[in-house]
């Protein structure tokens, strides 16, 4: 097993229980002691879990949701779908307003290397659209919101990336909220984030979704805007009939991945 795939597994594990020893690890992954015990230091520097004696502790709490690090090894094909399709839908030379968390980091790969004005909410976001360089030279130019930003999220927040956002146009604003609802719309998890992704929604002249099939029906509080608000959802959810049909509600097209 590669490491990707050990610590997929790993933050799988870790999903189901709140504590795992190495030697479960061991047997899951079909690894040594030596190489899970390194696995263990790599996933903790990122933030994935908590080292303790002889195995490994989730970082999900009860009713809590899990961080960035543990995020990023989820779902990893088809975040990588539904980024290639969102930088598919984005034309050379827009100006682009992209959302935090890991689908948000994944469009923002999709992207690098290519003519665009790109504001990421997220130093993963930005650091993940520097890194690329088209033909040419090429690469997005880069614009900072400003504001605090969030321990392990790493993403932009408060009243002063609100006020830069709103202070400003974007052809199209990306979008990747916690939990999409077919009644309340788009969800964010806390007040804060919720504030910034309507800041970025209310600032575009075009509104792209981008929600993995987890994100449908997710748990997730605090309203940012109705599905009436947004033009295009990219998604890798399978629709069945009644799905369809709540989605025929609104004048939003579905491109799925």
């Amino acid at each position: 097993m590669k490491t990707g795939e050990r610590h997929r597994v790993i933050a799988e594990v870790l999903r189901q229980q709140p504590e795992v020893s190495v030697e479960e690890l061991m047997q899951a992954c079909g690894a040594s002691g030596a190489t899970i015990r390194r696995d263990l230091e790599v996933l903790a520097g990122h933030g994935v879990l908590r080292r303790v004696h002889g195995g490994a502790r989730s970082l999900i709490g009860q009713g809590q949701n899990p961080g960035y690090g543990q995020r990023e090894l989820e779902e990893q094909d088809g975040k990588r779908r539904i980024a290639a399709a969102v930088a598919g839908l984005l034309a050379e030379n827009e100006h682009v307003w992209l959302d935090s968390g890991s689908t948000a980091t994944a469009v923002a790969r999709a992207v690098a290397g290519r003519e665009l004005t790109l504001m990421p909410m997220s130093l993963q976001a930005l650091n993940a659209a520097a890194e690329g360089e088209g033909a040419g030279g090429s690469r997005p130019a880069l614009l900072l919101p400003g504001g605090s930003v969030v321990p392990g999220e790493l993403c932009f927040r408060g009243p002063l990336a609100e006020s830069t956002i709103r202070s400003l146009r974007f052809d199209t604003a990306v979008l990747t909220p916690c939990s999409v609802d077919f009644k309340d719309g788009l969800l964010a998890h806390d007040l804060e984030d919720a504030a910034v992704k309507a800041a970025g929604l209310q600032s575009a002249a075009r509104v792209v979704v981008a929600a993995s099939a987890a994100k449908w029906q997710a748990h997730a509080r605090v309203l940012v805007a109705g599905l009436d608000r947004v033009d295009v959802i990219v998604t890798d959810r399978k629709f069945n009939a009644q799905d369809k049909a709540e989605l025929e509600k609104y004048p939003v097209e579905v491109v799925s991945v």
